[in-house]
């Protein structure tokens, strides 16, 4: 396993450190702290009877030296004593993240108008299925992502990269892509024309897709050609074909088909291929913050 992996597998080191504090926090509770108690009494014991003694003798000792003695003598090593106090903490954020809601930052534009850059978004790590922590193998199997969903995934170039896009389309799926406009087994989507949207120094062309049920907004950029550029050599690649207008891809049994809502600023499955079900992670379902524009906080589709 490369190093840079482990680093970039969050998941992975938090699994690390919740095992490896988890571990202290037992050895302590049930060997190390009988072990000191055991240390203790005998030490208590001795203390006890050189007290007794100088006290036949006359000799008057300072009150409080035995507790603090049986306080020195039970208190956990520093090293345990911090793992112990981060075990519940650790444990407690690696089960919510692993089975329950994950935070992501998007980091690109190519989600707008829908996600913008900055955006801090809780990931449903249920919906689509329990899944068991670093290895992402199903365990449960609950929903399966619809047309229109916002899902996050592993990268399938470098599973440690996680991408958000949204689903266009699902196992046994036609989907056909020409001079911008989607169809969908052989159904074309309906677009309504939207106000120009303003991306801090250009404006875009903006239309409301209506992707089998599922209303959202997305950009088109008029300047860039219809055709993919470069599509590379990705599993299952036979399933699509290209020309000046677009492309045509069938999605294969198992797979999905992911594209970003800005359509001409987006890497996305025209160029490296389907998503397998075992690299998926989640359904995004909302914006929990957004540091440069708090009126973002709320739920999108």
């Amino acid at each position: 396993m490369k190093f840079a992996f482990i680093l970039g597998n969050f998941a992975l080191i938090l699994f690390v450190l919740t095992v490896g504090t988890g571990i202290v926090w037992c050895l302590d509770k049930f060997v190390f702290s009988r072990q000191r108690r055991a240390a203790a009494d005998k030490a208590l014991a001795e203390f006890d009877a050189r007290v007794a003694k100088l006290t036949a003798d006359g000799v008057k000792m300072e009150q409080g030296k035995r507790a603090e003695l049986e306080a020195n003598l039970l208190r956990q090593p520093t090293w345990i004593e911090y793992s112990g106090s981060f075990f519940p903490v650790i444990a407690m954020v690696f089960f919510l993240r692993s089975f329950l809601f994950e935070p992501f930052k998007i980091p690109s534009g190519s989600m707008m108008p829908t996600l913008l850059i900055g955006d801090l978004i809780l990931v449903n790590k249920f919906t689509y299925g329990i899944r068991l922590p670093v290895i992402n193998k199903k365990v449960i199997d609950l929903n399966q992502p619809q047309r229109g969903d916002v899902m996050v995934f592993k990268y399938p170039l470098d599973p440690t990269v996680d991408y958000i896009k949204r689903v266009v389309g699902i196992p046994g799926d036609k989907v056909e892509y020409k001079n911008k406009r989607l169809s969908i087994n052989g159904k074309p989507l309906q677009y309504e024309q939207l106000p120009d949207f303003l991306d801090q120094i250009s404006y875009s062309k903006q239309l409301n897709e209506n992707l089998t049920g599922v209303s959202h907004r997305i950009l088109n950029d008029e300047t860039r050609p219809a055709f993919v550029s470069d599509p590379m050599n990705f599993p299952y690649r036979q399933n699509c074909s290209y020309d000046s207008e677009g492309f045509t891809c069938v999605v294969p049994e198992g797979h999905y088909f992911m594209m970003g809502d800005n359509r001409d600023n987006s890497a996305d499955g025209r160029i490296w291929g389907f998503v397998p079900d075992e690299n998926i992670v989640g359904k995004a379902f909302f914006v929990w913050m957004n540091f440069g524009d708090v009126k973002r906080i709320g739920s999108f589709h």
